[in-house]
């Protein structure tokens, strides 16, 4: 399998965002998006994933996090996209649970070629230090959107809304990784009963 790795620069009035990811990295983040706590979600997803991701991002936060928050996702998803290739060999599916004290999370993801986003999480707070919850959606919606996969997100439980988040985001990076992880038994083999995806 060929070097998987993709850079994309999204350039627009509201942001200016540039994405590299390796998808068969070492798990290593370089980032400062200016929203700390996104900051802190993506290092999850690259140190579970075992996908290294750079991102160089310039937003109106003035106003507030929204534009930021969802084209780092658009980009983001816009990289995988572009990595993944035409997805010959890999896995696809992708699945974890994960806890965190008393919040656990299930990510099961598809990389179907159709984009959608099914999330069940009631977050027990509206932000987490100055981040609106809201702006997950926005974030995961941009990612689906553009990686143009399938992706379903169920908090099970928690009260603590950083566990909430937190156990969403590592298992996101878990289920991505065994998603795109090379299938020994589907070499050079598309992954789907008709041919491509």
């Amino acid at each position: 399998m060929s070097e998987r790795i993709a850079t994309v620069t999204r350039n627009t009035r509201e942001t200016q965002i540039t994405v590299t990811i390796n998808l068969d990295g070492e798990g290593r983040l370089t980032c400062e998006t200016g929203v700390p706590f996104l900051d802190h979600m993506l290092d999850q997803v690259a140190r579970h994933g075992l996908i290294d991701i750079d991102i160089e991002a310039r937003g109106d936060l003035h106003i507030d996090d929204h534009h930021t928050v969802e084209d780092l996702g658009i980009t983001l998803g816009q990289a995988f996209h572009q990595a993944i290739g035409d997805k010959r060999g890999i896995y696809r599916y992708g699945h974890a649970y994960v806890p965190l004290d008393e919040a656990l999370s299930r990510v099961v993801v598809d990389f179907s070629g159709r984009p959608g986003l099914f999330m069940d999480v009631e977050f027990t707070r509206a932000s987490i230090g100055r981040l609106d919850t809201q702006l997950f959606g926005e974030f995961f919606q941009g990612f689906v959107n553009h990686a143009r996969m399938t992706l379903h997100i169920d908090n099970l439980k928690g009260f603590n809304a950083h566990h909430q988040a937190e156990t969403i985001f590592k298992a996101f990076g878990r289920a991505l990784r065994m998603a795109v992880a090379p299938d020994p038994r589907m070499a050079g083999q598309m992954p789907s009963t008709k041919g491509s995806l």
